[in-house]
């Protein structure tokens, strides 16, 4: 099988790429290689290089900026994945799409499923809804959470930083999701693309957290792991304390359930893979 991973340079891209399967032969492109905005680009990647899977893990990620970038959002987002999309169906190849729990609004109680009707809140999360929109009936759409990494910037390495600078942080409490370790994501998106399972599927870590729980255990490992020298003060606050552009779903939990029967893989907690990227 040949296989191309869109937005290679990115935290998803980059695990994507280093979790090649032995027998896919593949080639990362990068923003400065290809710009999905472009039709003809997209286009003209395909001749080039006929790959059987395309993998798109690029995307508009800067949830508050998009309040004020709309056009940028959904020029990568929705257009880039049409573009994409367009290409792939007319030369016959699989396209897999990642997107968010962020299509969703969180005004429910329970885990949401792939079927789940959509209400994004904010720009991103109508961009990335957009996106899945646009991509057809034969290809695959991964949705997934507050991933994190290491070597990239996200989460769980930003607050290591402020944490180790501040001695104090304060994050919000009242909105509930799943962190999702960027290895097993890909794990997971390396194998529904290569059996070409179309549909909508849902992938995050078990259990449940909010950013404060998140934040304390962050704190709590990086300790055991030596990675902060002292256990910093965490406070809870309150969405509304903590102002930011973009509304964000309270809480946005993925029923992931089915990948894992389909796919025959054992549910993992989230703080067990936090454990396991902190002390590698």
């Amino acid at each position: 099988m040949k296989a191309i991973v869109v937005g290679a340079q990115g935290q998803l891209g980059r695990e994507l790429i280093r979790q090649i399967p032995t027998d896919v032969l593949c080639i990362g492109l990068g923003r400065a290689e290809l710009d999905i905005t472009d039709p003809v680009a997209v286009s003209a990647m395909m001749d080039l290089y006929r790959p059987d899977l395309v993998l798109n893990a690029a995307a508009y990620t800067a949830v508050d900026r998009a309040e004020s970038e709309a056009a940028c959002a959904f020029a990568i987002n929705a257009a880039g994945v049409r573009n994409l999309a367009e290409a792939a169906t007319e030369r016959g190849v699989h396209l897999l799409h990642v997107s968010t729990d962020f299509v969703f609004d969180g005004e429910t109680s329970r885990a949401y499923s792939p079927e789940d009707e959509r209400n994004p809140l904010s720009v991103y999360g109508r961009s990335k809804a957009a996106g899945e929109d646009a991509l057809g009936a034969d290809g695959t759409v991964v949705r997934t959470s507050w991933v994190y990494g290491a070597g990239s910037t996200n989460f769980v390495t930003t607050m290591l930083r402020l944490m180790a600078e501040r001695g104090e942080v304060r994050v919000v409490a009242d909105q509930i999701g799943a962190p999702t370790w960027v290895d097993g994501l890909a794990e997971v998106i390396w194998r529904l693309g290569q059996q070409r399972l179309s549909g909508v599927w849902h992938h995050s870590d078990a259990g449940v957290a909010s950013w404060y729980d998140f934040a304390m255990a962050i704190a709590e490992e990086g300790v055991a792991a030596g990675l902060l020298v002292s256990m910093p003060s965490v406070e809870p606050v309150t969405s509304a304390e903590f102002a930011m552009a973009a509304r964000r779903p309270k809480f946005s939990v993925l029923d992931s359930r089915v990948t894992r029967q389909t796919l025959d893989m054992p549910a993992v907690h989230w703080r067990t893979n936090l454990r396991r990227m902190l002390f590698a």
